[in-house]
């Protein structure tokens, strides 16, 4: 692109007299002209936007992947070592998976097994898990209800059930799940609303935004970033770059 239009504006240098370091004093007859030029140009080769669109959205995407590997960077110690954060697989394996997801999310249900995967796949990973609960208030109830099952050591079989769950969540919803799993409810209901609970989810949300995460699922594998439903092949590949480098 830049070798196409770089003769046009010598040309319209040429044709006006002035050169790129006094560009800043075009009168505004001979901007006027420099436009109906570029005008007239791009009308006949519109291809040429399409071109530099291109180019504009490779530099953002290209951007925005570096702003958030030093976003990550920065933020490694709460990303892969809360204590608050659920976490499972190998605790002291070399490759750290952290997952963002809401449990009223259909993509975080579509591949809820694939982190179960991936940690069967390879002993040497562990595997950290973000509440973020952004889709409502039901949401926000099974995040904290999942997080405070770990005070029965339920964590992970609550977290599996309601990710299996198909449909909407309801708070009935939640807790006869919760029951199902031989969880004392009102023991759950209790520990829901824990200081730890609160900034726990606070803390992710809060983090998620420091690091790009718009939407779930999304996963953090190494220092990148990764947005969507991932599949496990992808997520193997992942874990095999990050180990490399």
């Amino acid at each position: 692109m830049v070798k196409i239009l770089l003769p046009i504006l010598c040309a319209v240098a040429c044709l006006l007299g002035v050169n790129a370091a006094s560009a800043q004093q075009f009168t505004p007859e001979q901007k006027q002209e420099i436009e109906l030029i570029l005008r007239d140009y791009l009308l006949e080769n519109p291809e040429v936007l399409r071109d530099a669109l291109t180019i504009l959205q490779e530099r953002e995407s290209a951007a925005e992947q570096e702003r958030q590997r030093l976003a990550v960077s920065q933020r490694l110690e709460e990303l892969h070592e809360s204590p608050n954060s659920p976490s499972m697989g190998n605790l002291q394996g070399d490759v750290t998976v952290v997952e963002f997801f809401d449990y009223q999310c259909g993509y975080c249900k579509s591949i809820a097994d694939h982190v179960f995967d991936i940690v069967e796949a390879d002993s040497n990973v562990k595997v950290v898990l973000k509440e973020i609960p952004i889709l409502g208030p039901a949401s926000t109830t099974a995040a904290r209800a999942a997080l405070a099952a770990r005070e029965q050591g339920k964590y992970i079989e609550l977290h599996s059930a309601l990710m299996s769950h198909r449909g909407q969540l309801s708070e009935r919803t939640i807790f006869g799940i919760a029951e199902d799993l031989g969880l004392d409810v009102d023991r759950l209901r209790a520990d829901m609303d824990a200081p730890a609970v609160t900034d726990e989810i606070n803390a992710n949300l809060e983090l998620a935004q420091a690091i790009g995460v718009r939407g779930t699922p999304a996963f953090v594998v190494g220092d990148v970033v990764v947005p969507g439903a991932v599949p496990l092949e992808s997520l193997i590949d992942l874990v095999n770059a990050a180990r490399e480098s």
